[in-house]
C-alpha cells in the first residue's frame, strides 16, 4: 500500500495517492515521511489547512526537520498570515541558523511583517496618509501574492474613507467588493464614503447589506440610522448647499462663502418688492447656515442628521428655535465689526 501510494504521488495522481496514504497512516501513525508526502498531496489539491496539520506533525516526529518548518511558513505566507509565517520560519532557523532557504524567506517575511505592523500603528494613531504610503510599500515588497494585494486594498479602502477622501475610498472599496461582496468592514467603509459624497441611498444599501451578515453590529445600526436621517434631511434644507461648501469644509471656508453670499443677497441691494422679499428669505437661509456650520455643537448635530434650527427635529423639546423672521435680522452686520461693509436697514 505504501509503494502504491508513492507511485501515485510520483505520477501526480494526488487524489489516489492521498487515499492510499490515509490507509498507510492508520497503522503507521508516526511515519514522518508519509505525512510530508500526504501534505504535498493536500497542497496540490488546494487544502492548505490539512497540509499544515501533517507538516507540523512531521516537524515533531523528526527533531531536525527544517524542511517541514520551511514549508509550513511558506503556506502561511501564501495564505496571507505573515505573523504565523514569521513564527514558523524562526523555528527553522533555531534548528539551522545557516539554512539558506529559511534565512532568505525570513528576511522577506520579517520586512513585510514590519511594514504591515507599522501601517496598522499609523491607522490606530489616525495617521491615514502615512498608513496609505506604508501599505504602498507592502505591495512593492510582495507584489505577487494575491492575499497581500487584497489586504492592501481593504486597508486602503478604510484609510481613504477615514481620511475624508471619498472618491478614492469608493474606488478601492468597490474593487474589493467585487471579490468579497459581503465583507462587512469594507461595506461599512464604503457606506461612510458614500455619506461624505452625499450619496445617501447608496450608503443605506451598503449598511443594509452589511447588517444581513452582522445583525447586532452597533456601528452598522448607527450608520444606517444616520444615513436615513441624512437622506431625509437632504430632501429639506441643506446648510452646506446653501453656502455652496463641502461637508468637510473648514470654518474659514464657511465664513468666506457666507460673506460672499451675504453681500450678494443683502435685501438693501434690491429695489423691486418681490425681489427684495426673495432676497430676505435667501439672506435668512444664508445667516442660518452660517450660524449652524460655525458652531461646533450645532454642526455636529446637523452632520448627524438633525436640524438644530428646526423645532420639529429638536429632541425632548430643548434647543434654540432659530427660524427668525426678517425683522429680527435688522441691524445685523453679516461681516462683523471689522468687515468692509456696513449696511443700514430702512424698513417700516
Amino acid at each position: 500500500m505504501r509503494s502504491q501510494g508513492m507511485e501515485a504521488y510520483n505520477i501526480k495522481d494526488y487524489t489516489t495517492a492521498e487515499s492510499l496514504l490515509n490507509v498507510v497512516l492508520e497503522t503507521c501513525v508516526w511515519d514522518a515521511e508519509i505525512r510530508e508526502v500526504r501534505a504535498e498531496c493536500y497542497i496540490n489539491q488546494g487544502e492548505p489547512g490539512k497540509a499544515i496539520s501533517d507538516l507540523k506533525a512531521a516537524s515533531k516526529l523528526r527533531s531536525d526537520n527544517t524542511a517541514a518548518f520551511y514549508k509550513v511558513s511558506r503556506i502561511y505566507y501564501q495564505l496571507g498570515d505573515h505573523e504565523m509565517s514569521l513564527s514558523e520560519i524562526r523555528e527553522c532557523l533555531k534548528l539551522d541558523p545557516d539554512h539558506k532557504d529559511c534565512f532568505s524567506h525570513y528576511k522577506q517575511v520579517k520586512k513585510l511583517n514590519k511594514q504591515i505592523q507599522t501601517a496598522e500603528e499609523f491607522i490606530q494613531e489616525g495617521r491615514y496618509e502615512d498608513a496609505i504610503g506604508k501599505y504602498g510599500s507592502v505591495l512593492k515588497t510582495e507584489p505577487n501574492v494575491p492575499a497581500y494585494a487584497a489586504l492592501v486594498q481593504e486597508r486602503l479602502c478604510h484609510c481613504y474613507s477615514k481620511n475624508q477622501q471619498p472618491t478614492e475610498a469608493i474606488r478601492e472599496c468597490s474593487e474589493f467588493l467585487q471579490r468579497e461582496p459581503n465583507n462587512v468592514n469594507v461595506l461599512k467603509d464604503r457606506a461612510e464614503a458614500y455619506i461624505q459624497e452625499e450619496m445617501y441611498e447608496e450608503a443605506i444599501r451598503d449598511y443594509e447589506t452589511a447588517q444581513q451578515s452582522s445583525e447586532n453590529d452597533k456601528q452598522i445600526r448607527e450608520g444606517l440610522e444616520k444615513a436615513q436621517r441624512l437622506l431625509k434631511q437632504s430632501q429639506k434644507r441643506d446648510y452646506y448647499k446653501i453656502l455652496g461648501v463641502k461637508r468637510n469644509a473648514k470654518k474659514q471656508e464657511i465664513i468666506k462663502a457666507y460673506r460672499k453670499l451675504a453681500q450678494q443677497w443683502h435685501p438693501d441691494n434690491f429695489q423691486d418688492a418681490e425681489e427684495k422679499k426673495r432676497a430676505e428669505k435667501k439672506f435668512i437661509d444664508i445667516a442660518s447656515a452660517k450660524e449652524v456650520l460655525t458652531d461646533p455643537e450645532k454642526r455636529s448635530r446637523f452632520d448627524a442628521g438633525e436640524d438644530p434650527l428646526d423645532p420639529e427635529s429638536q429632541q425632548g423639546g430643548g434647543g434654540s428655535h432659530f427660524h427668525r423672521g426678517w425683522n429680527q435680522w435688522q441691524g445685523f452686520d453679516p461681516f462683523g465689526s471689522t468687515g468692509p461693509f456696513n449696511f443700514k436697514f430702512h424698513f417700516n
